[in-house]
């Protein structure tokens, strides 16, 4: 066979490479580039099952496992307020695989709290979205003789440290709600702290302890059989679930707004990319009727947004709590 002159070889080899280069160019684009997620993603919970937090885990984590076609797994790692969960996560690679259902007293409140916490709420998280906030009730035994919130807080001022009050442990959403309250109404009473929402609700539910200011669902079945009064809200307006009920500053206690917020973060250093990606479809499935039913149902208030709304919450937030911490005086028990 006569051989192809010279130019001519040189523009079939030119050819054939750059044929080939295009046939493997997908091939070799994927392999440098894989598609997040490729596997299983965990979302950390630092608390036991069965509470709000572990719900919204789970409620999310189920869709978007539906929308990634991928499992997600939640992982309860109870301990120190949620702190321990949420030193995991701080901990982890921030590949978008560990994730942390957030809670405000493991990232916000615990600062104050916590002089050697062993993570920077603030530098070492990527804020991807806030899920929700419930406030807190101030819920009473019915054996007390206080009709309203006026008459409560001249009861607690004729009675310096003689009211009690329950809450699910020391630095804990109950604590700081009545800490607020004491500091908005120049009142003092006695902390008695359990550890969790459930002693503390039988033992207000027996007069062992005189009131708590307590998350919505752990008091709502109890409210509707009679069993305990709950004088106000403290959140900004009324919720359609307790109608009748004031919120504190209706009642005359102005500055005294309080409520325990839920959210997912990772770890700092997270691809830009893979937040967004997040922050997208969780406010998406915030925006499912199922969600937002399920949410209401707890007395919840859906927030979502961006992960700048979020990062620069939680700068306002810290401080805030930080100022609280400080004015009331409080330390862990």
């Amino acid at each position: 066979m006569p051989s192809l002159p010279l130019h001519r070889r040189a523009v079939l080899t030119a050819l054939t490479a750059l044929t080939a280069g295009l046939s493997m160019t997908p091939v070799s684009a994927q392999a440098q580039a894989p598609t997040w997620p490729d596997k299983p993603i965990r979302i950390v919970v630092g608390f036991a099952p069965g509470g709000f937090t572990d719900v919204l885990a789970r409620m999310v984590g189920q869709k978007l496992q539906e929308r990634f076609g991928q499992a997600v797994i939640v992982d309860n790692k109870p301990g120190a307020a949620g702190t321990l969960g949420a030193d995991l996560v701080a901990k982890a690679k921030p590949d978008g695989y560990t994730l942390l259902l957030g809670h405000s007293n493991s990232n916000s409140v615990a600062p104050a709290l916590y002089p050697k916490l062993p993570y920077d709420v603030v530098r070492d998280f990527s804020p991807i979205v806030r899920l929700a906030s419930t406030p807190m009730l101030l819920t009473v035994h019915p054996g007390l003789p206080a009709k309203d919130v006026p008459s409560f807080v001249a009861l607690a001022r004729s009675k310096p440290t003689g009211l009690t009050f329950a809450s699910s442990g020391s630095g804990s959403a109950q604590h700081l709600g009545a800490a607020r309250f004491m500091v908005a109404t120049k009142t003092t009473m006695t902390h008695v702290p359990y550890k969790g929402s459930g002693q503390a609700i039988v033992d207000l539910l027996s007069g062992n302890v005189d009131l708590n200011f307590e998350s919505p669902p752990n008091v709502l079945p109890h409210y509707k059989a009679g069993k305990l009064k709950v004088l106000a809200i403290t959140s900004a307006k009324r919720s359609a679930l307790l109608p009748d009920v004031p919120t504190l500053a209706e009642a005359g206690v102005p500055n005294a707004e309080v409520h325990q917020w839920f959210a997912v973060l990772g770890p700092a250093g997270m691809p830009p990319a893979i937040v967004q990606r997040l922050n997208t479809e969780i406010n998406a499935i915030l925006k499912l009727p199922e969600t937002q039913e399920k949410i209401n149902a707890q007395g919840g208030e859906i927030i979502g947004g961006t992960p700048k709304d979020f990062a620069d919450f939680l700068v306002k937030d810290v401080a805030a709590w930080t100022k609280l911490v400080q004015e009331a005086g409080i330390q862990l028990d």
